[in-house]
């Protein structure tokens, strides 16, 4: 069997940290990305070609290294980003996937797409403007979906000539800002992304600032998916049942370890059925294991014959989570079509599916001035608001406070599929805080 400190060698060798990026238009977030593959020789050669030439048609004598992240035509030709471009790279620390957001107001919902499953949000300012509603309210957005960690990166260094007390204001306003809408961790970077400041490379222009760069605190953050500590989820995706001569009477549940870590001898409950017993094997990779951690794609034997199917959960039994058809939580509306009362849903929650009703929207926050809108009767695209739903067949959530994974969910259109609104169950944000620190400050939205 693997042991417990072979494995864990093995994951950190291969730890992967997803973050995005975000700030107001013009503010360089591309360009910080581009530098950031660029410097850290994450890029093909085909590729740096390509964007030399649509540089030169653009009339730019030295390559545009935002072209590496704007992908779309629409976004080459506007220099503005749209939706939101994933890229992937490693050094020999870590390896990344990272999420380009869009700085408009009308995109905020690509925003929330990009930053869903990010431990890490760079949200970038300019040095020469600041603090701005569209870096407050970025945020805000990050508050909301419990990133765990938040850079800021003050952008544009050069053109105020790297001066320390214009990067310390900004610093400590932003700061306060989210800190106080509950942001656990803060790094702020000063950085000049088209020269390359503190991007990969410590700046010689900036010798009063000793903190790390960009890439060296990307690499060296702590990653909140080594879950050992964290309360175990594992959602059924797969019955194995092979019924053979050799295997006759096997039958084991295959799916990813969502969180927390999985060991032989366990006892367990499955949900939403409520009946228990214990971990008789885990095979991991084609290989007997004795313990398992999120986010491994394993499979389970149990020492009892249960009847288990896809969408069934399986968690310690110390630890499960309680079942629930009546379901309150904060959603993100990203269709074109409304979100209305009494209108007729489907709900997925990490492999289960069911049937719901959206029976009340209580309220709505509108993030362009952080205020409440009681009762509004629908959320349209980009609202975010609080919503309760009742679902045909009990479900097994937790708080999205406590499990970005399993704390989650989507609201489906039956008729063609298209996604609704993505869901965070329980008070995952409290906006009318959020507004009573924008009066207190007297921030002008």
């Amino acid at each position: 069997m693997t042991t417990t400190t072979g494995l864990t060698e093995q994951l950190s060798a291969t730890t992967l940290l997803r973050f995005a990026t975000a700030g107001s238009v013009d503010d360089g977030k591309s360009t910080l990305v581009g530098r950031l593959l660029h410097d850290s020789k994450s890029i093909l050669t085909d590729q740096l070609e390509a964007v030399e030439a649509a540089s030169l048609k653009r009339g730019q004598e030295a390559p545009d290294l935002a072209l590496l992240t704007d992908g779309l035509r629409a976004e080459r030709e506007q220099g503005i980003t749209i939706d939101v471009a994933y890229r992937y790279f490693a050094t020999a620390r870590r390896r990344f996937i990272l999420a380009d957001t869009p700085g408009h107001v009308q995109y905020t919902r690509n925003m929330v797409t990009g930053a869903s499953t990010a431990e890490l949000a760079v949200v970038l300012v300019d040095a020469r403007n600041g603090v701005v509603e569209q870096t407050r309210r970025h945020a805000a957005v990050a508050a909301l979906l419990r990133v765990p960690h938040v850079v800021l990166a003050v952008n544009k260094m050069d053109l105020v000539e790297y001066a320390e007390p214009v990067f310390a204001a900004i610093a400590e306003e932003f700061t306060a800002y989210a800190a106080s809408l509950g942001v656990p961790e803060i790094t702020a970077i000063p950085i000049s992304a088209l020269a390359g400041d503190n991007v990969v490379e410590p700046s010689a222009n900036m010798d009063w600032y000793g903190g790390p760069t960009v890439l060296e605190h990307l690499e060296t953050v702590p990653v909140s998916h080594d879950l050992a500590s964290c309360k175990a989820r594992f959602p059924v995706q797969y019955v194995i049942r092979p019924q053979t001569a050799e295997h006759p009477d096997y039958r084991g549940y295959a799916g990813q370890i969502a969180s927390g870590a999985l060991r032989v001898g366990e006892e367990v409950t499955v949900l939403p059925s409520g009946r228990t017993s214990t971990i008789a094997g885990i095979d991991a990779l084609g290989e007997a294991v004795d313990i398992a951690w999120a986010p491994q794609s394993v499979t389970v034997t149990l020492a009892d014959d249960l009847d288990i199917s896809r969408g069934d959960l399986i968690a310690p039994s110390g630890s499960a989570p309680r079942t629930t058809q009546d379901v309150e939580a904060t959603v993100c509306h990203v269709a074109d079509q409304p979100l209305t009362v009494g209108q007729r849903v489907l709900l997925k929650h990490t492999t289960r599916t069911v049937k719901a009703i959206v029976k009340e929207i209580p309220s709505r926050l509108t993030l362009d001035d952080l205020s409440q809108h009681p009762d509004p009767g629908r959320l349209v695209a980009n609202d975010i608001g609080r919503v309760k739903v009742r679902t045909a067949e009990p479900l097994a959530l937790d708080a999205y406070r406590d499990s970005r994974r399993t704390g989650s969910f989507l609201l489906i259109d039956p008729a063609d599929g298209t996604t609704l609104a993505a869901g965070m169950a329980g008070d995952s944000f409290a906006a009318e805080t959020v507004k009573a620190v924008a009066d207190d400050e007297g921030w002008d939205f």
